[in-house]
Order: structure tokens, then C-alpha cells, then sequence
């Protein structure tokens, strides 16, 4: 009866000889543990004691030590959890692993999973992932709803172009030792906390603003993309100005910033320039937001990075790009106009009464607000696109980017490959206002050090 209930042993080698790369790749998250639960490979009990890990590679290695206890069906019923979780390329490691294990006796009546036949049972499980293959364009700003449903009917993109979503590659020994004494100390497990703040549907008897078709893929991106960067992620939903207001207190607050190395704020929503909506269509000045976080209101936060993600627009203008001088077919984007906006004032005598106080002890002084880097998703007043099936651009181009260069790149240059990516991308939908629409991000930085997030190393206490 014991061995009946136990994974068939070339499922367990299979798991064995890959057991190395998944600790290392793997991303174990509520949604894949919800899965197995579902299945009824996972109880309750389990999953709780999996999720009470502290870092990514314990919460990998502890489910990888219960799954070949939990029946014939558990080898299978993981693989289909990786494949729901976008980690296909995991799963496919295993099947081959296993199909190297395989004897005629054992593969008779086994289900494959390496192409799309899925057990009948699994199918609905699929539903929860939207269809990538037609998505659709529409804006970020705050249109009312009555005249952004006049273009429903127009929103049918192919959008060809848009990113393959691969597991984060691992930052080398190597690599983290020739670059981390001009980088910010990234050494804690997890890095840090991340706060993803996503309101997609907002209150029709306060608001006229239209339901953010696609924001929803945005934050799932965005939280498996910092789970797999090893931070601890909290995703927000739906929320008005002030309870937006009270989450972003509470998350400065937290004690854990006095461990961790960094933090991570991600907010989405409609927006205008300087602002973002709530879902009861009243606006959050970002410039409070930043203020949450300077030196002052978030000591624990001092000398650390602080990262931020805006995808909302800033204007309503939809940048329709102009043409090329050298006659190239591509468009290139309106020009970008920032604004340094610093003042600075000295005085002579408040120097020197400040030099004869400090004469026996000097003391490190910090500038109000420093070490914080923002991505915007478009250019000041204008538009930002956001594609209702596959999320917005500037979500897409952030997680390939981030995920194909985070080993070996700081946060400022992924940020200018963000750009340049964005720039060269173009909305499809003829017969709509959104046809051959262009986008262009731009990013604002106080950083002081290289912000290397080092992917998957640890490096030894």
C-alpha cells in the first residue's frame, strides 16, 4: 500500500537529477502551490510550511523533498504546475530527464506533456491565463468610459513583437565579485520587499474611468518577476487614494527594511502627468509618494536603493511618431524635454559656524531624498499603451529586460535598453487612432552606485 502511494521511481530519479537546477530556477509561489493543491498533491498543512520559507531556494528545496511522497500522480501533476506558472522550460528539463529513465513497461498510458495535451481535468485550469494570441491596444489615460467603448470595436492588434517570458539568468561568482565593490550591497535573502499597487476596475458611481483591460497580466508579471528576484512580494488591488495612502505608509514602515537591501514600489493605474488615480477617481500626487521614502520619513531606507515602476500615462497626447530623415520605414518618437530641477543654496557664514560646531566630531549629513531610480512608462504629457491581452509595453519590455540582463547589468542601463526597445515598437490596429502609435519611456535617477541586482547568488557570510 506504501508503494502505491509513492512517485514511481524513475519520476523520483527524474526529480533527483534535476533537483540542482530547479533550487536554482524554480520560483515557488502561491500560484504553483495553489495548483498542487488544487490536485491534491499538496495539503494545506504543506503549502503553509512550503510559503513559510524565508528565501526562494528553501521554499524549492522543501517542496522537491515532499513531492515524491505524494502518490503516482505527483511527478505529473508538477509539471503541469511549471507549465501554468510560465516555467515551461523546467518542465520540459524534467520530461526529458524522465523520458532517459523511461522503460517500455513504465511510458504505456503515461500522458505527455510536452506539446499542448492536457489532461481534460486541467483544461479549466488554463482559463485563468488569457488567450496571448490576439491582443489589443488601448490607452492608459484617464479616458471617460463612455468614449473609450467607442473604440472597443477598433482594438485588434497582433502585436507580433512582444517578449517570451524565460526564467531570470543567475548572476555568476565571478562576475559579482569583479562588480559589487562599486555596486549598492545586495546580499540579503530575501533582496527586499515589494509593494505592486494595480487598480484595473474603478468605481463606476465615483469615476468614469474605463476598466484597464490587460492591467491584470501586468501584475502577475510584475509579481512573479520580484519573486523570482528573491524579494517578498505584496500585490495591491483596486484600491481608492487614501487606502492607496495607507498602504504606502505601512509599507515604509515595515521592519523588514532595516535587513534588506533594497525595496521596490510598482504602480498602476490610469494617471496624468504628476499623478495617478484611485479607483474612486481621485488623484495620488507621486510626489507624495516619493516623499514616503526619502531620508527623513524612512530612515531604515537610508543609503539603500529604492527602485519605482510607474506604468500610467501622463498626459492624454497619443504620440503618433514622425517620420525618419533617412527615409528608414520605422518612426522615431517625439523628442524627450527633462527637467533637472535642483537649487542649491550656500552661505559663506553658515559654513563656517557649521565647521567650528563640527570641529571635534563630523557627522555624515544626507541630501532630503537620494539613492531612488523610476522608470516612467511614457514621456511627459502623453499617452502610454497598454495592450489588453498581453499587458502594457512598458510592462513587457521591464520583466525581458530585467530577466535576460539583470546578471550582468545595472538597473540605469536595463532602463536605456527599456527605451530603446520601447522605441522601436509600433501599434498595430488598423482603422483605429491606435494604428502605427508610437510610445517612448524615460527613467529619473538619484542613484549614487551601480544597482546590480545579482539574480540567484547568495554570496557566502
Amino acid at each position: 500500500m506504501l508503494g502505491e502511494c509513492g512517485m514511481k521511481e524513475r519520476d523520483k530519479r527524474a526529480l533527483k537529477k534535476t533537483s540542482f537546477e530547479l533550487c536554482r530556477e524554480m520560483v515557488v509561489d502561491e500560484l504553483l502551490i495553489q495548483f498542487l493543491q488544487a490536485d491534491d498533491v499538496l495539503t494545506e498543512g504543506m503549502a503553509e510550511t512550503i510559503l513559510a520559507e524565508p528565501t526562494s531556494h528553501k521554499r524549492s528545496w522543501r517542496l522537491l523533498s515532499l513531492l515524491p511522497k505524494r502518490g503516482p500522480r505527483a511527478f505529473e501533476s508538477f509539471c503541469m504546475a511549471l507549465k501554468e506558472t510560465e516555467q515551461q522550460h523546467l518542465c520540459s528539463q524534467l520530461i526529458r530527464s524522465r523520458d532517459r529513465e523511461s522503460t517500455p513497461t513504465e511510458s504505456e498510458g503515461e500522458i505527455s506533456l510536452t506539446q499542448d495535451s492536457t489532461p481534460a481535468k486541467n483544461r479549466k485550469d488554463q482559463k485563468r491565463f488569457p488567450d496571448p494570441t490576439l491582443p489589443l491596444p488601448t490607452q492608459e489615460c484617464a479616458v471617460p468610459a463612455k468614449r473609450a467603448r467607442t473604440h472597443e470595436s477598433m482594438e485588434m492588434c497582433l502585436d507580433a513583437d512582444s517578449p517570451v517570458t524565460t526564467a531570470v539568468l543567475p548572476c555568476t561568482p565571478e562576475f559579482y565579485m569583479s562588480h559589487i565593490a562599486q555596486a549598492y550591497s545586495m546580499s540579503s535573502s530575501p533582496r527586499g520587499l515589494a509593494l505592486v499597487v494595480s487598480n484595473v476596475r474603478f468605481e463606476p458611481e465615483l469615476s468614469e474611468l474605463d476598466i484597464r483591460r490587460g492591467g491584470e497580466v501586468d501584475e502577475e508579471v510584475l509579481r512573479r518577476l520580484f519573486t523570482e528576484l528573491d524579494f517578498t512580494v505584496s500585490l495591491r488591488k483596486d484600491l481608492t487614494v487614501q487606502a492607496m495612502r495607507d498602504c504606502i505608509e505601512q509599507f515604509t514602515q515595515r521592519p523588514e527594511h532595516a535587513v534588506y537591501d533594497c525595496c521596490a514600489v510598482c504602480l498602476l493605474s490610469h494617471g496624468v502627468e504628476g499623478s495617478i488615480y484611485g479607483t474612486d477617481g481621485q488623484l495620488l500626487e507621486l510626489d507624495w509618494v516619493f516623499e514616503r521614502f526619502d531620508n527623513a520619513r524612512c530612515p531604515l531606507l537610508q543609503n539603500k536603493p529604492k527602485m519605482f515602476f510607474i506604468q500610467a500615462c501622463r498626459g492624454e497626447e497619443m504620440d503618433s511618431g514622425v517620420d525618419q530623415v533617412d527615409g528608414d520605414d520605422r518612426a522615431e518618437p517625439t523628442g524627450c524635454e527633462q527637467r533637472d530641477a535642483g537649487r542649491e543654496e550656500k552661505s559663506t557664514r553658515q559654513n563656517e559656524t557649521r565647521e567650528q560646531r563640527d570641529s571635534e566630531r563630523l557627522r555624515v549629513k544626507l541630501p532630503q531624498r537620494s539613492d531612488m531610480i523610476c522608470g516612467f512608462a511614457t514621456l511627459k504629457g502623453t499617452a502610454a499603451m497598454r495592450n489588453t491581452k498581453k499587458g502594457s509595453w512598458f510592462v513587457q519590455e521591464l520583466n525581458a529586460a530585467v530577466r535576460q540582463r539583470a546578471r550582468d547589468m545595472h538597473l540605469s542601463d536595463i532602463l536605456v535598453q527599456v527605451n530603446a526597445r520601447i522605441k522601436e515598437r509600433e501599434g498595430y490596429a488598423p482603422g483605429s487612432a491606435h494604428h502605427r502609435c508610437k510610445e517612448m519611456s524615460e527613467f529619473t535617477s538619484s542613484l549614487c552606485k551601480d544597482l546590480y541586482l545579482f539574480p540567484k547568488y547568495c554570496p557566502p557570510s
